[in-house]
């Protein structure tokens, strides 16, 4: 099964990229920049194993206080990587940045389906990558809205702070699951 993304992007929900194992750091490594990658892919590979671990229910319905759902983190993950890299440090004109929100909340229409936000976030890793490997890790972002009139942040910053934001996220997602009996740790 493919789900169409964009004009010209398409990813294949059937075959995700592989799950990336723990970027330890007494594994050889050859660069900052896939060092990064690494963790990246890692993070993201758990936030989609544990929503997929999750029935469907439990994917939809929220847990916590403030009131997201594992899909919605899903969502929330693409366009947070979408707006600090595309938007934010590349300067492109990505659309809604904010399109995983209505009003201060993050969002999941009942038409959206856990095989297209997975997709989307697959395709935002493919994204993501190019961004890294086609730039200095010292390389300062293209000034625009993203940074709300402050200078716009080099790309080894965004990226620590995507880092954050996905284990911040992932810690998030333990308690959800283990809360609704799935999986927990790494």
């Amino acid at each position: 099964m493919a789900t169409s993304l964009a004009d010209d992007d398409t990813v294949s929900v059937d075959a995700p990229s592989p799950r990336a194992s723990f970027p330890s750091p007494t594994s050889p490594i050859g660069s900052r920049r896939e060092v990064f990658l690494g963790y990246l892919d890692y993070l993201r590979g758990q936030i989609v194993a544990k929503t997929l671990a999750l029935a469907e229910e439990d994917r939809r319905r929220s847990r916590l206080p403030s009131g997201w759902t594992p899909l919605e983190l899903v969502k929330h993950l693409t366009y947070v990587e979408r707006r600090w890299l595309e938007w934010g440090f590349e300067g492109q004109d990505v659309g809604d940045p904010w399109g995983d929100h209505r009003g201060e909340r993050w969002f999941v229409g009942p038409e959206e389906t856990t095989e297209g936000l997975v997709a989307a976030l697959e395709l935002q890793r493919a994204r993501t990558r190019a961004v890294v490997e086609a730039n200095d890790l010292e390389a300062v972002g293209q000034p625009g809205p993203r940074w709300d009139g402050a200078e716009p942040a080099t790309l080894e910053r965004v990226l620590f702070h995507l880092l954050q934001e996905y284990a911040r996220h992932l810690g998030h997602l333990d308690v959800v699951a283990e809360l609704a009996g799935g999986p927990v740790g790494e």
